[in-house]
């Protein structure tokens, strides 16, 4: 069953960077709705990490 999610959401992310490159090249409105959207996601994640990161102790231990 587990399987059949992380296929399912490999499919999105593949689907999505996709739709990105496609609406670079001048795709239809719903590629480049998708696009905007997988952007968006990707920015998300990006901060989310970042702040992740800087909330963990580095261990330096002084």
């Amino acid at each position: 069953m587990i399987t059949l999610v992380l296929l399912g959401i490999l499919a999105l992310v593949v689907g999505g960077c996709v739709c990105v490159v496609w609406a670079e090249r001048g795709g239809p409105r719903w590629a480049r709705a998708v696009a905007a959207v997988t952007l968006g996601a990707g920015e998300l994640l990006r901060r989310y990490g970042k702040n992740r990161s800087q909330d963990q102790p580095t261990g330096g231990g002084d």
